[in-house]
């Protein structure tokens, strides 16, 4: 466009960029796990209130293909019994090393794992919920249909994360095993009954 730069404002608040997987709910009511590979770019709205923009990649001809919302704990409890039905939350995601924050090229090694470690004490006791309008894993050139909730792993059961994780690994020069290790003095999070509700209808089949 011609004329004077946009000033993006909302985009100058993304402050961390986060790699995890997310699995698609309406599987996991039916016990599958289908997931897909989430880059996230997250801005910190309020101490309450975090939001992402959610990239099928972290290139720059990258698809946006959804959004998540992070809450803490004591707004998760504020909300009513069905909605919460809707939030997930991140302390396996976390405590598995599958959660990571990608180093920079120039950041030094032992710094960024210990500003990435003291990034997931925070978030390990957030609640998330995670809407994808676009489902690239099925091979759709738009995005189609409604939105689709989406989730997050609880358990090591429900996929082989050496496997999906395998490639992931090498492109970002990580080892989840080893983060997961790192991370055992993180204390765990007492997740509500009524968070990740699409695992306990799988459980109950």
């Amino acid at each position: 466009m011609s004329g004077p730069n946009p000033e993006f404002k909302p985009l100058h608040k993304i402050c961390e960029f986060l790699n995890a997987l997310h699995i698609y709910t309406d599987s996991a009511r039916e016990n599958v796990t289908r997931y897909i590979e989430a880059t996230h770019y997250c801005s910190h709205v309020n101490e309450n209130l975090r939001q992402c923009l959610i990239y099928d990649s972290p290139k720059k001809e990258a698809r946006l293909i959804g959004v998540e919302y992070m809450i803490p704990k004591h707004v998760f409890l504020t909300l009513p019994d069905e909605e919460k039905k809707l939030w997930h939350s991140h302390d396996f995601e976390v405590k598995s090393g599958m959660l990571i924050l990608p180093k920079p090229e120039a950041a030094d090694p032992h710094e960024w794992e210990k500003a990435e470690k003291d990034a997931m004490k925070e978030i390990v006791g957030l609640y998330g919920k995670t809407w994808h309008f676009w489902q690239v894993d099925r091979g759709d050139s738009l995005p189609l249909g409604y939105p689709t909730l989406m989730g997050s792993l609880t358990d090591s059961t429900q996929i082989d994360l050496d496997s999906v994780l395998a490639k992931r690994d090498v492109r970002f020069d990580v080892n989840h095993r080893t983060k997961a290790k790192n991370r055992g003095d993180i204390e765990p999070h007492d997740v509500h009954p009524l968070a990740d509700s699409w695992w306990g209808k799988a459980v109950g089949k």
